[in-house]
Order: structure tokens, then C-alpha cells, then sequence
């Protein structure tokens, strides 16, 4: 049985997959969750934080992945998916299955306020010098994540994370545009998972998404952008019988 890797997005680490690890009874053999350069370690000194030095950095993570155990199972989040689906539409041999959640390519959609703002020059850095771990992980508890992780997530918003951020969104201002095209690539093993509730991207850029690829979309009713760990019950038993 092959690898399941999870990567997660903004602004957000490898501790948000606990809870669906956990609820799928995985072992620190069956799967990867590796942090996206920048986000708890400094990234390297040349890593330019642009989104295809993202997928190139996950494609390199997914080939020793599959050099040990064959074609992987990929789940993403926000960011994550969104590399995930670029990552699987460029090196398909690679993967047995992919299944993403509140987030994805598509060319009709328009960035959320926040991503905008971020984009602006000065005003991006400007947003970045005053927000405070405190005040993140506040906003992450009331978006459904648990105190404790939510606590755990913030103590990661460093100056390294923020400069990561503001660099990966510049470079991505057409992405759903630039990336389109190669969605036809990918494995038909697929599955959307939505939280209905999201205020970053709306449910109409899953359905649309699921009706071009033809990928399966199990939506979540009363569920936000954290749909994976809101729902993590829901999505390890979705997660199950799509490996299985």
C-alpha cells in the first residue's frame, strides 16, 4: 500500500492533519506531513517561496514517497489542494489517488480580500507587521479549530511564515487561470471535500471544478474552510473507501 501524504496551506502547519490522522487510525509509517518550506522552518536561503517552487519542492517529496512505496495517496488543504492538483496534473504516474478540501484552481475565481491584500505591495507587509500570534489563534478557534491546536498553529506565525505568505500569493495571481488547463491530466481516483460555510472560496468553484474533472465532491452543510478538521470524523470514513 502506498504512502498518504498531507500538506497543508494557510496559515497553517502539519499539526491540522492530527485530528483526520488520528481519526484514521494511521501509524507514523503509513504517511508524510511535511511543512512547507517557510512555514515552521526558515525556508533555504535560495527557496523563493513562489508557487512553482512549491510544487517542485512537493513533487521532489512525492517522488521519494513513491520510491518507497509506490504510487501515493495525496490529501491537501486550502493552499495544500491547490498544490496538490497542480502537483497531480503534472506527474500523474506518481499518484494512486488525490482528495482536496476548500480550495482549488479554477480561472473564474477571484482571490478572497485578505489574498488581495496580501498581493499589494506595502500594504501586504504593512498588514504582516501588525498582526499578532494571539489574535490568529483566536480567529482559527472561532473558525472551528480546537483551542489547543489552534494555539499550537499560531506559535508558528514568524516573520519567516509571513514573508513566505505574502511571496507564495504575489506569485499566484492567475494561478486558476495558468493552471487550468493541465486539471484534464489528472488521475480519475479524485475526491472534493467542502465545507459549505467557507468565506475564502465559495461552493461553486468545487461544483464546477468536480463537473470538468469529473472528480467526486462530498459537500458538508454548516462546515467552514477547516472543513478537514470540523469534519475529520466525516472524512476519514470518505477517505476509507476511497482508498480502499
Amino acid at each position: 500500500m502506498g504512502l498518504k501524504l498531507f500538506l497543508h496551506g494557510v496559515p497553517d502547519t502539519p499539526a491540522m492533519w492530527e485530528p483526520l490522522i488520528a481519526e484514521l487510525g494511521l501509524s507514523d509509517g503509513d504517511y508524510r506531513a511535511p511543512a512547507m518550506p517557510g512555514f515552521v522552518d526558515p525556508s533555504p536561503a535560495d527557496f523563493p517561496a513562489t508557487k512553482e517552487a512549491y510544487v517542485d519542492w512537493y513533487i521532489s517529496e512525492i517522488e521519494r514517497a513513491h520510491a518507497e512505496s509506490g504510487p501515493v495517496d495525496l490529501v491537501g488543504h486550502d493552499w495544500g489542494a491547490i498544490i496538490t492538483i497542480r502537483v497531480a496534473s503534472l506527474r500523474p504516474e506518481l499518484i494512486n489517488s488525490w482528495c482536496v478540501a476548500n480550495a482549488l484552481p479554477h480561472p473564474e475565481y477571484k482571490w478572497h480580500r485578505m489574498a488581495r491584500l496580501w498581493q499589494t505591495p506595502v500594504i501586504g507587509e504593512l498588514i504582516m507587521a501588525l498582526s499578532r500570534k494571539e489574535a490568529l489563534c483566536k480567529a482559527l478557534h472561532a473558525a472551528g479549530i480546537p483551542a489547543d491546536l489552534a494555539s499550537r498553529e499560531a506559535s508558528h506565525w514568524s516573520p519567516h511564515m509571513r514573508k513566505s505568505i505574502l511571496r507564495l500569493y504575489r506569485s499566484a495571481k492567475t494561478a486558476g487561470s495558468e493552471w487550468w488547463d493541465e486539471t484534464r491530466n489528472l488521475p480519475e481516483r479524485g475526491m472534493v471535500f467542502w465545507g459549505e460555510d467557507d468565506p475564502y472560496v465559495p461552493t461553486w468553484v468545487a461544483e464546477k471544478f468536480c463537473a470538468h474533472t469529473g472528480a467526486a465532491l462530498e459537500k458538508q452543510a454548516e462546515t467552514g474552510h477547516w472543513s478537514v478538521i470540523e469534519r475529520a470524523d466525516v472524512l476519514a470514513g470518505l477517505l476509507k473507501a476511497h482508498w480502499a
